[in-house]
């Protein structure tokens, strides 16, 4: 299990104050851990650099548009 209480937990700047944000923050270890910032006590998904920039990739693509 990962130890995220120390993380430093990031919001976008293109967050607004509705609070449907994603944060995420940069481990120790070199993973990235993102989450739901409604709900911080959730489960915490965490990537690898490669893969977070594989899935920043896809988006950008348009890989996951039609995921509805």
């Amino acid at each position: 299990m990962t130890d995220l209480s120390t993380a430093a937990w990031r919001k976008s700047s293109f967050s607004t104050g509705g609070g449907a944000c994603v944060e995420v923050a940069l481990l120790d270890d070199g993973r990235i851990a993102v989450r739901n910032s409604n709900d911080p006590d959730a489960e915490v998904v965490l990537f690898t650099r490669a893969e977070m920039n594989a899935w920043i990739k896809g988006v950008k693509a348009g890989e996951f548009d039609d995921l509805t």
